[in-house]
């Protein structure tokens, strides 16, 4: 197989929005994408369809409603997803099959599934965690009532993290919830942490690091934030945030202006842990290195709106969903013509941390 240009447009993207992106657990050319458009499509990112175009469209699932969200379970046959009709559903992605799991009693903003302990989680409006065994399909999901409504999700190997309304951020422990699923009580369990924010307006993504050690967090108002799990003063005294995703344009009285964006997603490299991506309103995204709080790279602006990020699991591809944004304030809105898919080979070093020192 020859190798991928630096970076390649997918053919035969969406017709309206993109709301998620994930590459498979399993191959680094398996990617799925799910779009306002009621769809989810499924793309081997390397088999090229014909000589002019990059990419290849494997099938497309359809739903009822806009899709939310979408990730693959325990392998590249397996998918789920969050639909605006308020479904959680399983989709074999060999047959085409579709099941519903649950159903909650408002849209479903996020699906996480954890490879570790075989669960599937989802997030709803209606301010609740679903906790499913997608293994058995006729357990019942145990059901996790939310103080706020839920907006991004995330999971490490062994936690889940939940970014909500009014800065709340709960921290869930998996096994537990593994255990609760199993021996279901009266009462839910808690979660492992309850934190706010240290964002002040509204989160927009969140991601966890692959060595489980935290997560980073996005907001509305061109922030990110990055914590650490473990609750000691000394860990929490290493957390910090900083300004991303804003441009300097001249203002009414001649002056220089900050634009602001929001950092609509986040995505930890899964070989070099402390380097994540994130992708925002200014049409643009930039690479991190979460140890050494410092930009590592800026890649060269899109024609609209960063709308979602995934690595490969193999960390040598990143693909960048671009869609135009509420930016600015757009009536009559479509994505139709606009949405498009952008895959991007990484160098072998391209985002390994430099060091604070190199």
């Amino acid at each position: 197989m020859a190798p991928p240009a630096t970076q390649f447009e997918l053919a035969q993207p969406p017709n309206d929005a993109i709301s998620a992106l994930a590459f498979a657990p399993d191959s680094p050319s398996r990617l799925l994408v799910s779009s306002w458009d009621k769809n989810i499509y499924l793309y081997d990112t390397l088999q090229n369809s014909d000589e002019n175009s990059h990419g290849s469209l494997l099938q497309t699932y359809e739903n009822r409603a806009p899709v939310m969200d979408v990730c693959f379970g325990r392998d590249s046959s397996e998918a789920f997803s969050a639909g605006m009709d308020w479904q959680v559903r399983r989709i074999d992605l060999e047959t085409g099959d579709q099941m519903t799991l649950s159903k909650h009693a408002s849209p479903v903003r996020r699906v996480v599934y954890s490879r570790e302990h075989s669960l599937l989680i989802s997030a709803s409006w209606d301010s609740t965690l679903h906790v499913h065994d997608p293994s058995n399909p006729s357990l019942p999901p145990l059901t996790i009532p939310l103080p706020g409504k839920p907006h991004a999700m995330a999971a490490s190997p062994s936690k889940v993290v939940v970014a909500m309304t009014s800065r709340l951020v709960h921290i869930y422990d998996l096994s537990t919830l593994a255990g609760a699923l199993a021996s279901p009580s009266a009462d839910p369990p808690q979660p492992w942490q309850q934190r706010e924010s240290s964002l002040k307006f509204l989160t927009r993504a969140v991601a966890a690091m692959p060595s489980d050690a935290g997560y980073a967090t996005s907001s509305i108002e061109g922030r990110v934030a990055v914590e650490w799990f473990d609750a000691s003063a000394e860990s929490q005294a290493r957390k910090y945030a900083f300004k991303c995703h804003r441009t300097t344009q001249p203002g009414s009285d001649g002056a220089a202006a900050d634009v602001v964006f929001p950092v609509n997603a986040l995505a930890f490299h899964p070989v070099h842990g402390s380097t994540f991506a994130s992708g925002g309103g200014d049409a643009t995204v930039a690479l991190w290195d979460a140890e050494a709080k410092r930009r590592m790279k800026v890649y060269q602006k899109f024609a609209d709106s960063v709308a979602a990020l995934a690595f490969s699991a193999d960390g040598r591809f990143l693909a960048v969903a671009v869609s135009p944004g509420f930016e600015t304030g757009m009536e009559d809105y479509s994505g139709e013509g606009r949405t498009k898919i952008f895959v991007r080979g990484l160098g072998e070093n391209e985002a390994a941390p430099k060091g604070k020192g190199k």
